[in-house]
């Protein structure tokens, strides 16, 4: 198939953050030569992207792709609705590090997901849609409190501070040394977790069971309390990865039209010893507790980070979560890859 210079007729921009891990002028130069009429935008901040979403306004696209990592992709959904944009589908190239949004789809590798769009022409690939967290007006694919977001927190830290070796600590590798030098030392001389109180605020709440079925959660109407305890990890999701592959929601689609909660009781050594079971999402562990809700409510005893897509921000008291009206439609590259053959 002679894809090299295909150009689709339909309306793609493309945005390549230059601050992601692998983002790069490069990339902007394939993405011209692959699509030589999309517009495309390379980016260092979050001011220059407001820029061009403000852009592009008076001809919304009908594809835009996103090189960069979730903090990219969920930027770019909340500029797009400040501005009053309708979302339109998104291709999430894996510019990133963690690439919860792109692992979940079957991203490629960027050079060929470029191809591939590329190759398949004028119409709209194959799309796959998500429902979306909001907190505070914003939306998601997770949102969490806890360790997650120290955890995110040091690991940017951690780039910060490594000067010649930032390309060696960008990945995996990185983010579990900044786990086991940082976070996890933190709580072991620390206070231990917080106390949570966890309230449904919609419909009545469904849970799943030890076989992996889903069942109604006796007494949790709206209103109700839900948990109340220790918590050293709470967040909701609409998508079963948190990046790097790990699972922390795995049963994040299990319910439709509802938001996947998880609130993890266990302290730091505990969840340590189990780190493999929960990375791979592994179904009964001790002290996790899982409620499919609307809304909801946390109340924290202290103030804990926070973070949403993969960026912090800052420390929250109490949080409420819900199911946002909208939908995202994300390319689903592996039924594209099955289509086209680059």
């Amino acid at each position: 198939m002679n894809w090299g210079r295909v150009a689709p007729a339909m309306n793609i921009a493309v945005l390549v953050n230059l601050r992601a891990r692998k983002g790069s002028e490069g990339m902007g130069g394939l993405v011209r030569d692959l699509l030589p009429r999309a517009r495309v935008a390379l980016t260092r901040s979050l001011e220059e992207a407001q820029e061009w979403v403000d852009q592009l306004r008076h001809d919304p696209p009908s594809l835009l792709l996103a090189g960069g990592g979730d903090g990219t992709i969920t930027g770019l959904l909340n500029e797009l609705r400040s501005q009053g944009v309708a979302l339109p589908a998104i291709g999430v190239l894996p510019l990133g590090t963690g690439n919860a949004w792109a692992r979940v789809t079957g991203a490629p590798r960027p050079q060929v997901a470029l191809k591939q769009i590329a190759a398949y022409g004028e119409r709209l690939p194959p799309l796959r849609p998500f429902s979306l967290v909001r907190v505070e007006g914003r939306v998601a694919p997770f949102a969490g409190t806890g360790w997650d977001a120290e955890m995110i927190q040091d690991f940017k830290n951690q780039l910060a501070a490594a000067g010649p070796l930032k390309k060696a600590q960008s990945g995996l590798r990185g983010y579990l040394g900044a786990m086991f030098t940082r976070t996890v030392p933190r709580h072991l001389f620390g206070e231990g977790n917080p106390n949570v109180s966890v309230y449904n605020l919609g419909a009545p709440a469904l849970t799943i069971d030890p076989t992996g079925a889903v069942r109604p959660l006796p007494n949790a109407g709206e209103g109700q309390l839900l948990y109340q305890g220790p918590a050293g990890v709470a967040g909701a999701a609409t998508t079963p990865e948190w990046g790097f592959g790990f699972k922390a929601f795995p049963f994040a689609q299990a319910v439709p039209h509802r938001l996947s909660v998880r609130v993890y009781g266990a302290g730091v050594m505990e969840a340590t010893r189990n780190m493999f079971r929960l990375w791979r999402g592994e179904h009964p562990m001790p002290r996790m507790h899982d409620f499919f809700v609307e809304r909801l409510r946390m109340d924290f005893d202290r103030e804990v980070p926070f973070q949403m897509g993969g960026d912090v921000l800052g420390m929250r008291r109490s949080l409420e979560f819900d199911l946002a009206e909208e939908n995202v439609n994300l390319v689903d590259w592996r039924r594209l890859g099955r289509l086209v053959a680059v």
